[in-house]
């Protein structure tokens, strides 16, 4: 009889493991693993934003608001709904027991209709007081109603590993029941003041709190096994004293978790303008996050699900600098450059090693004003992911992306306008291969030989906003 209690012991581990990762795996707006940067309409009609002089400036150019084109108060109302559709198509022979079929896609949807956004300011002479209130990360729910690869794939295994023990009592097939639902919401509350230093140039001093606030459900149940041709729960099969040593991994798992934190991060920027051209830079500092669980259910041998378990969950520091240009009169040429220094943030079970510096955007966009009432804007942003073969995994991968933004404004009134937008995000998938997918060679002790697999990470995104700014 082998014995494979120790070896087992291990598996367990691998169900649910990535689930810590979830809040990176929620991000429904653009920007970097952890950060929305899209908190304005304006935003989506045009990415490249980050020399803006308007008000959506409070997010993206603090600094720029120094030169707002009068004194008084401005206020931007904005709502984007966004949707996004996570598929990993995993392709592992012992799959074919549950279904027939050893590749399989693993859908996770998430949906966001209301996701506001409050920007405000208030400018007198040199100095601007302004403040940008919404959500600065995640903003929507990923239910997996199947589950993932990496939960399924730990049962799909047990047939081959049962076949290897004297006597073969005829196992095959197997089935389970599994699913994921995770919701993630960075709320952040930012205020600063802007002090134009002379004609041609101003800098800007604030800071932002960021509250996160987390949640996992997800469970893997009903498990069963063919023997002699029918399938039997595992806990029947578990009777049995030969195969007490598979309890570790075929016993039910469920976990209910929320997950809270909060930090601070300073935001500094300077903005230089001169007759047709505006050039800005803002560097926002890391925000140092650990999280604390408030958990409900946690059979899954995993300690950092516990109840008041904590963990690191930093937000990156930003760097963006941008440019904007008025080719005639009524047309606006912008180009911006953003870098999240994701390397430097840490994260759950140190992720941050396998990002290779972090991700790089590139945008460009054109503004057109038709008439005083109507003006219309379109862009592009270019993602360039940092992260490494090994960051990547079914619950929180990475791709390389293109944003194409579109939409315009009506000024309803000389001090009202109406910001209308459609933004859409095209992926390129990344494949994933592994000579040992389902861990078998070191769980048997050398008796079964290990099994390739891959993982095909794919998502889509769109976004529809609708905004309104004031000023008086």
């Amino acid at each position: 009889m082998y014995s494979y209690n120790t070896k087992f012991i291990n598996m367990k581990k691998k169900l649910f493991v990535t689930v810590i990762a979830l809040t990176s795996f929620i991000n429904v707006y653009a920007g970097g693993l952890l950060t929305n940067t899209n908190q304005n309409i304006a935003f989506l009609r045009n990415p490249a934003r980050t020399a803006s002089i308007e008000i959506d400036a409070a997010y993206s150019n603090p600094a720029g608001l120094a030169f707002l084109n009068r004194d008084g108060f401005f206020i931007s109302l904005n709502n984007a709904s966004a949707f996004q559709t996570r598929t990993i198509t995993a392709d592992f022979a012992p799959f074919a027991g549950f279904g027939g079929q050893q590749a399989k896609s693993f859908k996770g949807e998430a949906k966001a209709l209301v996701i506001p956004n409050l920007q405000a300011a208030y400018k007198t002479g040199d100095w601007v007081f302004s403040a940008n209130i919404g959500v600065v990360g995640g903003g929507g729910s990923l239910d997996f109603s199947k589950g993932l690869p990496s939960f399924e794939s730990t049962v799909a295994i047990v047939p081959a590993l049962l076949s290897q023990m004297p006597p073969t009592l005829g196992f095959g097939q197997y089935s389970l029941e599994s699913q994921l639902k995770g919701t993630s919401i960075t709320y952040g509350a930012q205020l600063g003041v802007t002090y134009t230093i002379f004609e041609h140039l101003s800098a800007y001093l604030g800071a932002r709190f960021n509250y996160v606030d987390n949640g996992y459900d997800g469970y893997i149940k009903n498990i069963q096994l063919s023997m002699g041709g029918n399938l039997i729960p595992a806990s029947t099969i578990l009777q049995n004293p030969n195969f007490e040593s598979f309890a570790p991994f075929l016993s039910e798992k469920q976990l209910d978790c929320k997950q809270t934190g909060s930090g601070v991060a300073p935001i500094i920027g300077l903005d230089f303008n001169y007759d047709k051209l505006n050039v800005a830079v803002k560097y926002e500092f890391k925000t140092n996050i650990e999280l604390k669980n408030e958990t409900k259910a946690n059979t899954t041998g995993i300690a950092d699900y516990n109840d008041k378990a904590v963990t690191p969950y930093d937000l990156p520091a930003l760097l963006t600098i941008g440019a904007q240009y008025d080719i005639i009169e009524p047309l606006t040429f912008s180009v911006a450059y953003h870098h999240f220094f994701d390397s430097d943030a840490k994260m759950a079970n140190d992720k941050q090693k396998f990002i290779d510096g972090g991700i790089n955007e590139f945008l460009t966009g054109l503004e057109y004003r038709i008439n005083d009432m109507f003006l219309v804007s379109g862009g592009i942003q270019f993602t360039r992911s940092g992260v490494t073969d090994n960051y990547q995994s079914d619950l929180s991968y990475s791709l390389n992306s293109y944003s194409v933004g579109l939409g315009g404004a009506v000024n309803i009134t000389k001090n009202i306008r109406l910001n209308l937008a459609y933004f859409f995000t095209n992926y390129s998938d990344w494949v994933k291969k592994t000579d040992d997918y389902g861990k078998i060679n070191a769980l048997s002790q050398g008796s079964v030989p290990k099994t390739s697999g891959s993982d095909t990470f794919s998502r889509a995104n769109k976004t529809l906003g609708i905004g309104l700014d004031f000023n008086f």
